[in-house]
């Protein structure tokens, strides 16, 4: 008998609700995944999408050393082994490194681990690449922090994040909108343009940025993919569906951002 759903991977048991479709003509690679699987695994944005259009702007390649920063229950982990052939380690503070390993099983080429971001366990020049989906804003936006997690990489290694953004600054703006603050607060003052992040790696003379970019369909794939959830989860839906239908793309997206350690 042929296995059932032989297109999707990795394969994950059914759910007792009925699953959105998650195709997604920008991300032929992301089709490839359960729904099911992807859905039950949401801490936020779709993370295979925003990897997905970062992996355009970095050279992965088989057998490269990859930390995934603030990797959550190790999707874009499978999705870095799976689609480019990496060895990678996948640090989150929050999900237990078991419960994350439960969850990508029986993907080969990926260690999940626990770490806290300022804290890493690992040496010196280790990786090749880092990167970081729909995290970076909680710790990144320190002064000194892009000198701390470069030094994990090798000379030339390549450093990518897909980020909440801003189109303008709040200090801009005068203040956070109202739609925005009333369901993230404050941290929406971590939710740089993409230029602010340009200016904040080039003086270092850290890195060379390679790409730094506003989503054009930040904030609409965002939306797509909070609809999905609330579907999937049959359930009330939550601020952030309400915080992006209000925007309607006036404020919010993604940056994109890429760069090369010197």
């Amino acid at each position: 008998m042929p296995p059932e759903n032989p297109e999707h991977i990795p394969f994950s048991h059914r759910y007792p609700v009925r699953v959105v479709e998650l195709k997604h003509e920008d991300y032929p690679r992301a089709n490839g995944y359960d729904a099911e699987w992807l859905l039950s695994g949401d801490m936020g944005p779709n993370p295979l999408w925003l990897l997905e259009d970062l992996a355009r702007e970095l050279d992965l390649r088989p057998g490269m050393r990859v930390l995934d920063l603030g990797s959550g229950k190790g999707a874009t982990s499978v999705f870095l082994a799976k689609e480019y052939g990496a060895q990678v380690w996948a640090a989150d503070l929050w999900i237990d490194p078991t419960d994350a390993a439960a969850y990508i099983a029986p993907q080969d080429g990926v260690v999940t681990l626990k770490a806290e971001a300022h804290a890493l366990p690992f040496a010196k020049g280790f990786f090749d690449a880092i990167v970081c989906i729909d995290a970076y804003e909680y710790f990144g936006t320190a002064d000194n922090y892009l000198a701390y997690i470069t030094s994990f990489l090798k000379p030339g290694g390549q450093f990518g994040v897909a980020t909440p953004a801003m189109t303008k600054e709040v200090r801009e703006l005068g203040q956070i909108p109202e739609h925005i603050k009333n369901v993230v607060g404050w941290e929406a003052l971590a939710w740089h343009t993409a230029d602010w992040w340009r200016f904040q790696w080039e003086i270092t003379d850290l890195v060379d940025v390679t790409a730094a970019r506003l989503q054009e369909n930040g904030w609409s794939d965002w939306l797509r993919w909070s609809r999905a959830v609330a579907e999937y989860r049959d359930e009330r839906r939550d601020g952030s569906l309400d915080m992006l239908e209000t925007d309607q793309g006036e404020y919010l997206t993604f940056a994109i951002l890429a760069a090369r350690k010197r």
